[in-house]
C-alpha cells in the first residue's frame, strides 16, 4: 500500500476540483464561441460598418452634402467620436440583433444537433450551471459584437476626422476626457441593451435542436417588437417592449444625462433576462437531452 492509499482525504478537494472544472469549461465555452470561424465572420462584418460609414463620410466633405443624414451621423466629420455613436445608431436595429440571434440561439442547439450536448451533461455538469456557462459564452459574444463596433469606430473616426471636445445635442461643448466616458458609456448601455435578446436566444435554443430555428425565433422576436413600437394603438405596452429603450443611449450625450430614462431601459432588460433566464432554466433542468 502506497503513501497515497493511506493519506487522509481532504474534505475540501472535492470543491476545489469542482471550482477547476467550472473553470474550464468556462475557458472552453469562451473559446468556442470567440474562435468559432461563424462568429468571427459576424464579428469582422460588424467591424467594417464605421470603417465603410467614416470612409463614405470623408470623401462626402468635398462634395457638399457632410452635415447631413441622419442624427449622430452628421456629426460625424467634425468629431470622430461621433463615429462610434453612428455606427452603434445604425448597426442597433438590425445587424446587431441579428448577430447577437445568431450566437445565442446556437448556444445549446447547436450542442443537441451535433449530438455534443448529451456527452457534457454525462461529465457530468449540473444543468443549471450548464446553462449559465452557455449564457456567459453567449454575453460574451454580445459584448465583442459592440466592442468590435466601438474601438474599429473610434479608431477609424480618429484617423479620418480627428477627435476633441466633444458638442453634445444640445450645443454645448465639454471636454475630450467628458467626451471619451460620454461615449463609453454609449457603449456600456448599447451592450447591457441587448442581454435581454441573449436571453430570448438562449430560451430558443433550449426548445430545439435546429439551430438555424432558434436564431430566426430571436431575430424575428426583436424585429415584432420593433414593430410593434411603430403602432400608436399600442403605446400602452411600448415601454415594455424589447427594444423600446435600445435608442435612449442618447441621454448620454446631453448635458445632464436623465438617469430615470437610463435606469427605465436597464430595468426592461433585466426583467427580460429574468423571465426569458427562468424560462430557459426551466426547460433545459427537465428536458430529456440524453436519450
Amino acid at each position: 500500500m502506497s503513501l497515497a492509499d493511506t493519506a487522509p482525504v481532504d474534505a475540501g478537494a472535492a470543491p476545489v476540483r469542482h471550482r477547476g472544472a467550472l473553470g474550464r469549461l468556462v475557458r472552453s465555452e469562451l473559446a468556442l464561441v470567440l474562435g468559432r470561424r461563424r462568429n468571427l465572420v459576424l464579428l469582422v462584418g460588424l467591424a467594417l460598418v464605421p470603417v465603410l460609414l467614416g470612409v463614405v463620410l470623408f470623401l462626402a466633405q468635398d462634395s457638399g452634402l457632410d452635415g447631413q443624414g441622419p442624427p449622430f451621423v452628421a456629426r460625424v466629420t467634425g468629431n470622430g467620436l461621433f463615429l462610434v455613436v453612428a455606427a452603434l445608431f445604425l448597426c442597433t436595429p438590425f445587424l446587431l440583433p441579428l448577430t447577437i440571434g445568431i450566437a445565442s440561439g446556437d448556444a445549446l442547439a447547436g450542442e443537441a444537433s451535433a449530438g455534443t450536448l448529451r456527452y457534457l451533461l454525462a461529465v457530468p455538469v449540473a444543468r443549471g450551471r450548464l446553462l449559465a456557462v452557455k449564457a456567459l459564452g453567449a454575453l460574451a459574444f454580445a459584448a465583442a459584437a459592440v466592442l468590435a463596433i466601438a474601438v474599429v469606430g473610434l479608431v477609424t473616426g480618429a484617423v479620418l476626422f480627428g477627435v476633441g471636445d466633444l458638442t453634445l445635442l444640445s450645443g454645448t461643448t465639454v471636454p475630450l476626457t467628458d467626451g471619451v466616458l460620454r461615449v463609453a458609456g454609449v457603449v456600456a448601455y448599447v451592450g447591457l441593451s441587448m442581454t435581454g435578446l441573449v436571453a430570448v436566444g438562449l430560451f430558443f435554443s433550449t426548445l430545439t435542436e435546429v439551430p438555424v430555428g432558434a436564431m430566426a425565433a430571436t431575430v424575428v422576436v426583436a424585429v415584432v417588437s420593433s414593430v410593434l413600437d411603430q403602432l400608436p394603438q399600442l403605446e400602452a405596452i411600448h415601454p415594455a417592449l424589447l427594444t423600446h429603450h435600445w435608442f435612449d443611449f442618447a441621454e448620454m450625450l446631453r448635458v445632464v444625462p436623465s438617469t430615470d430614462v437610463l435606469a427605465q431601459g436597464l430595468a426592461v432588460q433585466a426583467a427580460w433576462v429574468a423571465v426569458f433566464g427562468a424560462l430557459a432554466w426551466a426547460r433545459f433542468t427537465t428536458a430529456d437531452v440524453t436519450s
